[in-house]
């Protein structure tokens, strides 16, 4: 199906028929890759940060998880699911695998068919927040490769990582690290912070390459501009344009960096999901995918439900399923599930080169 007319036929499908369509992860069949391996933020993050006291990115309260099973908070940064577990479902899990921290004191690596590195606050520069860096995440690899290691062969394991995913999704909080620092930065600042973030990128992607990793599932940054913190700091109540400036400069710059590996890393394959395009499209057209409201949280405080946490004493809304945003900066259950499906099955306009699933399928 085309690009221009992939999003336009999803938004034509009724409610019902989408949310069928939304929801077939194929779990019946069994998962289709070995094992799925997640690194990231928040934005990935199911419940690492749980386990760590003093991070002050959590989200193991009320009311994040209200829509999850058993409305139980799990550290997802979501009323419900976030997207990886839709990406996971569709990948035949039942959804993400669970979060390193918890692994490495509860699970036998015997059993595993993936781990969960992500930790909210992260970001691709080990200066950015003060939880996981995506270096310590990587190391933590390290330490399942190294299990993996002692009881497979090293061409099995080498087998098995190879048809495995390798999930990432960060970069926002470099970003809205560097914004808080500089809100008015020129083109030649803009250029080498991006260079430098894409630097950075390169050595986590080589790394993980070296350690076994053949296909990589990149989420790129959405118009984080337009989030409701950011809107709530514009007098004019608009998104900042300048930090949707920086997101749209690193993802281009990622696309570059992607495709240069993947012509010098023998039998390295990649997709790019666009959580911009996903994102932007939803603001664009919200009444067509039955979203009311895209920019008020539906869970805080002050203007736009952006200025405090969705904390157990803030307000939440009634009618989640219509909201884009759950708290400050997090998308809803209900836009990670168009997000996880667009990015799984969509045209070049939402995942590129190929999508997802064209990734899962490929023969390595």
């Amino acid at each position: 199906m085309a690009s221009s007319n992939f999003l336009s036929t999803l938004l034509l499908l009724p409610l019902s028929l989408y949310t069928a369509l939304s929801l077939v992860p194929a779990a019946e069949a069994g998962p289709k890759v070995p094992a799925l391996y997640v690194f990231g933020d928040s934005t990935a993050d199911v419940g690492n940060n749980n386990f760590l006291p003093g991070a002050q990115a959590k989200a193991n309260f009320p009311h994040y998880g209200l829509d999850f099973p058993l409305s139980r908070p799990t550290g997802r940064f979501s009323n419900g699911y976030n997207g990886i577990d839709f990406l996971a479902m569709h990948m035949g899990f039942r959804r993400s695998p669970p979060p390193f921290l918890y692994v490495a004191s509860k699970i036998s690596m015997n059993r595993l068919k993936g781990v969960n590195f992500a930790s909210g606050g992260s970001g691709i520069l080990d200066s950015t927040g003060s939880t996981i860096t995506m270096t310590e995440q990587i190391r933590h690899f390290r330490t399942i490769q190294s299990n993996l290691s002692m009881r497979m062969t090293i061409d099995a394991k080498n087998l098995m990582l190879s048809k495995s995913i390798f999930l990432i999704s960060t970069g926002g909080n470099d970003i809205f690290g560097y914004f808080s620092q500089n809100k008015f930065p020129n083109a030649t600042q803009k250029q080498l912070f991006i260079a430098t973030l894409v630097s950075a990128c390169q050595g986590h992607l080589e790394e993980m390459y070296n350690l076994g990793a053949r296909k990589f599932a990149i989420v790129d940054v959405p118009p984080i501009g337009c989030c409701p913190y950011p809107r709530s700091l514009n007098p004019t109540g608009g998104c900042i344009e300048a930090l949707n400036d920086l997101a749209l400069g690193f993802n281009k710059a990622i696309k570059v960096l992607l495709q240069n590996l993947s012509l010098n890393l023998r039998g390295m394959k990649y997709s790019i999901g666009s959580s911009y395009e996903v994102v932007s499209n939803i603001i664009k057209k919200p009444y067509a995918l039955g979203f009311k409201e895209v920019k008020t949280a539906c869970c805080g405080s002050g203007k736009f439900n952006g200025e405090g946490a969705c904390m157990p004493n803030a307000t939440y809304c009634s009618d989640r399923r219509g909201y884009l945003f759950w708290d400050m900066l997090h998308p809803t259950h209900a836009t990670s599930k168009l997000a996880g499906f667009a990015i799984y099955h969509g045209s070049l306009q939402f995942a590129a080169p190929i999508n997802i699933r064209q990734l899962v399928e490929a023969s390595n």
